[in-house]
This record gives structure tokens, C-alpha cells and sequence, in this order.
């Protein structure tokens, strides 16, 4: 079973606890229908705007077993307040150059 480590929009905790991720993860269901069911090993915010934890919070989800990192479709569609994250590009950027291009990063949930 993969394992992965969720990234979330710090702005849409107080909308969304999660569920949908979490339904998704456990089910192979959304993004995840290609490789099945994943463990969730971490489920962390980008740290705010413009997501400039997001890259440190990826890599210490990989040192604690991750083995692909997502990124929430709060941050990507943005569910549930209907707002895409506006510096999604830039934050992804900022992750793939901490952890390399060899780490398996899935861009929504749900």
C-alpha cells in the first residue's frame, strides 16, 4: 500500500476536517483510483499564504515514511470554498526542488 502525505490549505481547516481525504485515501477512490487504497502517514497544512511551509512540512512527511506527497483539492479546486489556491504553482515548484523530481506527487483528492 503507498504511502503518502497530505498537504492541505491552511485557509480551509475551519471548512473542511478532512473527511473527503481521508474517504478517498482509504477507498482508492479520486486521484487515487491507479494505485488503489493509500495509507495516510501525514496530513499537514502549506502553512499559509503563499505556502512557503509546504516544501519543509514534504520532506519531514517523507522522513517520517511517505512515500508520495498530495496536495488536497482544497488547494487545487478549491473545495469547499470554491477559491483555487493562487499560488499552488509556485508552492508545488518549491516541493519538487526540496524533495526531487523522483518522489510520485498527486495533484488533488477528490
Amino acid at each position: 500500500m503507498l504511502k503518502v502525505g497530505i498537504i492541505r490549505c491552511h485557509e480551509t481547516e475551519d471548512y473542511c476536517p478532512g473527511t473527503g481525504d481521508f474517504r478517498v485515501a482509504k477507498n482508492g477512490k479520486g486521484a487515487f483510483e491507479e494505485v488503489g487504497p493509500v495509507e495516510i502517514v501525514g496530513f499537514v497544512t502549506c502553512g499559509g499564504c503563499p505556502g512557503k511551509k509546504a516544501a519543509l512540512r514534504a520532506q519531514k512527511m517523507l522522513e517520517k515514511g511517505a512515500e508520495a506527497i498530495v496536495f488536497a483539492s482544497c488547494i487545487t479546486r478549491g473545495n469547499p470554498i470554491g477559491y483555487p489556491c493562487p499560488h499552488f504553482e509556485g508552492m508545488k515548484a518549491s516541493v519538487i526542488k526540496k524533495i526531487g523530481n523522483d518522489v510520485k506527487i498527486f495533484d488533488w483528492t477528490h
